[in-house]
């Protein structure tokens, strides 16, 4: 069995996306900044869509993770958000939507959005099960994040640090509940454009 890792995109102010989210605006005013080390032609990373051979530490990363993931989860906001920019899945594996509002799946390209209406470990179970022996992605928002980890259902937390200061918006960890959530630190990978950091979370 896999483990249940989330993974997210900050700003060295702990942002993970800026202000004003909106469908037209799905990384927030200034937020677009954080996903651009995914889109950097240069010495370290190339992308196909430039007529370059995708290379470096931060493509590595970006395949490694899309090979290891076998279901995602993802909040309600998330999905209303991204499902228009991505006009599939986030991820070509089951989507699990976290949902106080209970309707059929969507069958999209490459897989099916699933809504799950009746609580965190339920939506973790049909993951799970969907995922087989791979890992179960928590991905998007910084509410789903912080439900997931104070829950207790978090593996690792894998975290992309990104070299800019975004002064606002809305911080991954900000409004986390008082609990002490111990964490070791298992990779550094740095680029020019972002440094990649893994945690185990101590249980």
């Amino acid at each position: 069995m896999g483990i249940v890792l989330l993974n997210m995109t900050v700003s060295l102010d702990g942002f993970n996306a800026g202000p004003n989210v909106s469908v037209d605006r799905p990384m927030g005013e200034g937020g677009e900044r954080l996903h651009e080390w995914l889109f950097q032609d240069g010495s370290d990373r190339g992308v196909a869509a430039g007529g370059t051979v995708p290379r470096g530490v931060d493509v590595e990363q970006a395949q490694g993770l899309a090979a290891d993931t076998g279901a995602v989860l993802i909040g309600r906001r998330t999905f209303d958000i991204g499902v228009g920019q991505w006009n599939d899945t986030p991820f070509p594996v089951p989507t699990f939507v976290v949902t106080h509002e209970a309707r059929e799946p969507m069958v999209m390209k490459s897989a099916a959005f699933t809504f799950v209406s009746d609580g965190l470990p339920s939506a973790l179970a049909q993951a799970r099960m969907a995922a087989g022996d791979k890992d179960v992605l928590v991905m998007g928002g910084a509410d789903i994040a912080q439900q997931y980890v104070e829950a207790g259902l978090v593996d690792e937390i894998q975290l992309q640090l990104v070299p800019v200061l975004l002064g606002g918006g809305t911080r991954l960890f900000g409004d986390r509940g008082t609990g002490h959530i111990e964490l070791e630190r298992t990779s550094v990978i740095s680029s020019p454009y972002v440094t990649h950091l893994r945690f185990r979370v101590v249980k």
